[in-house]
């Protein structure tokens, strides 16, 4: 074990990544509620997405772990998984089956990009302030997702949307477990979203709006219903480039970016490079193909890994011992079940998710309007369009075209105007 994760060498022994490893599980477990909650209402078995979420969740942080040597847990990821069931699935008509075609062929490319040094072009030609607008604004997006679930904002003939009803049980009870969250995360109580929800489960339980499942534990089950299920042919035949790419691009600046941040928290970067960088974007494309064969949206790096770190997790075996636990939530579906079928005990995770995910907003170089107002695009129009895809897109027409009208056509990179053309022909003549 030793001579494998290096443990003397990063200063830090087992019983330290044990204690990392249960710190990462506690903060990031709510995946495994949310997830399948998300995902079912696109029309997939609930069960099924749980054991697909589990298993590519294993599957992937094994990999970052024993292969990549590093800290940092892999789950699908919010705002992909949104994508996936609100974007692509509700809002554009296309069978979950079909979304998951999509899923694979992005992980198929991530693979091909994790093999060689494209990955690297394809980053640099992005402009920062659009990375972090991105990030944003899939913020807002799952929050505003997440209010909706609540009816604390609902539809209106007059106004578009308005505020709902506060006295409704359910849409009351959101907005305590929104409290009850907030404040175990001032107090900086680890696993604040996992602990928030089990809370928020009793009060739910105490006021009639939860019954208790007639068994805790059960074998894993429903797999069948979502494996191996995908539609890549559609993917083609109907012209999904733009959902692809979609997909692909926000697990790689996810991915990259989270990676990036735990290994410099952790002190394992290396003359400002990250070393083993091959290894560990392969257990994210691993994660994220194998997810789709399985049944669930794409995986990503998970920023709360940075809290297994904080607590001296350093090497891979942190990983390991996340898999482990994330095992055995496995024979824990009726328990899942309950908890993820009541909007009060997810909603919370949505909007805080996005709250915190909003907060590189103030990395964006506001004072440049060449980089602000294509970013600003990307936020706004993300939740407005009830599309991730179409706030890219928007966004890369934006920010070459402003480019070139102020004579600074030589700053954009190539790539990017291949993607300003991909997307104007997505967007305008392909209707998405």
């Amino acid at each position: 074990m030793e001579r494998w994760f290096k443990l003397q060498e990063r200063g830090t022994t087992v019983s330290t990544e044990l204690l990392a490893g249960v710190t990462t599980f506690l903060t990031m477990v709510y995946i495994v509620i949310v997830n399948p909650g998300i995902l079912s209402e696109s029309g997939m078995d609930f069960h099924g997405v749980f054991v697909a979420t589990v298993l590519a969740s294993i599957l992937a942080t094994l990999i970052m772990g024993i292969f990549a040597n590093y800290p940092i847990a892999i789950a699908p990821g919010m705002g992909l998984n949104a994508y996936f069931a609100y974007s692509v699935v509700v809002g554009e008509g296309v069978s979950w089956q079909t979304a998951l075609g999509a899923v694979f062929v992005a992980g198929v490319l991530f693979i091909a990009l994790s093999l060689t040094s494209f990955r690297y072009m394809l980053l640099d030609a992005i402009p920062v302030g659009l990375k972090h607008a991105i990030t944003a604004g899939i913020g807002l997006f799952i929050t505003f997702i997440g209010l909706q679930k609540a009816s604390i904002v609902v539809a209106s003939p007059s106004t578009l949307l308005t505020l709902g009803s506060l006295s409704e049980p359910m849409t009351y009870l959101t907005l305590i477990g929104v409290t009850i969250a907030l404040i175990l995360m001032s107090y900086g109580v680890r696993g604040f979203l996992f602990i928030g929800m089990l809370i928020t489960a009793v009060l739910a339980w105490i006021m009639g709006l939860i019954e208790l499942p007639d068994k805790l534990v059960s074998l894993p089950s429903g797999l069948n219903a979502t494996a191996f299920q995908l539609d890549i042919g559609t993917v083609f035949s109907e012209g999904m480039y733009g959902v692809v790419f979609t997909f692909l691009l926000i697990t790689l600046f996810d991915t990259t970016g989270t990676m990036l941040g735990v290994a410099e928290q952790a002190g394992l970067m290396k003359d400002n490079k990250f070393p083993r960088s091959r290894g560990a974007l392969l257990a994210d494309a691993v994660g994220t193909t194998g997810g789709a064969l399985l049944g669930t949206s794409p995986t990503s790096a998970y920023i709360e890994s940075s809290a297994g770190v904080a607590v001296g997790g350093r090497t891979g075996l942190t990983a390991v011992f996340v898999s482990i636990l994330l095992a055995l939530t496995l024979f824990f579906s009726p328990v899942v079940a309950v908890l993820a079928n009541i909007p009060a005990i997810t909603a919370p995770a949505l909007i805080i998710v996005g709250f915190l995910m909003i907060n590189v907003l103030r990395q964006i170089e506001w004072t440049d309007i060449e980089e602000a107002f294509p970013a600003f695009l990307i936020v706004v129009l993300m939740p407005l369009t009830y599309s991730i895809a179409t706030g890219i897109g928007i966004g890369f027409i934006a920010y070459p075209l402003i480019k070139v009208l102020r004579g600074k056509y030589r700053e954009v990179h190539p790539i990017l105007y291949l993607f300003a053309v991909l997307f104007v022909i997505q967007i305008v003549f392909l209707g998405e």
